[in-house]
């Protein structure tokens, strides 16, 4: 599935049928269903992995007030290690620790959430991370927002 984010070429129109035929609010609502379907799994202290990388909480330490230095839990994007490769990206080394369950999205929980068939939200999340692997591939800057 990862393999269909390795582009050679960049995308165009005729790679997003989904996404000219939504409307933006329609594609900000699917995203952000899938941004609380993630949400809700880190509540859970599982990882998510999405095709193109995996969203997880990593144990880090922080300081506070008094020098003090407490153990808390960050929400991290972890970009594959394929896609790293294959575009020659440097990135922080960030291992998920291994008692962390790793799920896959859930189309069905997000259609059932957002309204929308299962097979439109599952096309149109790929179609965004597609765009996303080809600013990548044309080293653009890219921004994903989650609530």
């Amino acid at each position: 599935k990862m393999q269909n984010y390795l582009l050679s070429k960049s995308v165009g129109p005729e790679d997003l049928p989904t996404l000219k035929e939504l409307s933006t609010s329609e594609i900000c609502k699917i995203w952000s269903g899938a941004s609380h379907y993630i949400h809700r799994q880190l509540l859970q202290k599982r990882a998510v992995e999405i095709g193109t990388g995996t969203f997880a909480l990593v144990p880090v330490h922080t300081t506070v007030e008094d020098g003090k230095v407490l153990p808390v839990e960050r929400p991290v994007f972890i970009l594959s290690k394929p896609l790293r490769t294959f575009y020659n990206l440097e990135c922080d080394e960030i291992t998920i620790p291994d008692e962390t369950p790793i799920v896959h999205l859930d189309f069905e929980e997000i259609a059932a959430d957002t309204h929308f068939r299962r097979e439109i939200v599952e096309q149109c999340i790929h179609e965004i991370l597609l765009c996303f692997a080809g600013a990548l591939r044309d080293s653009k800057e890219v921004e994903f927002s989650f609530k």
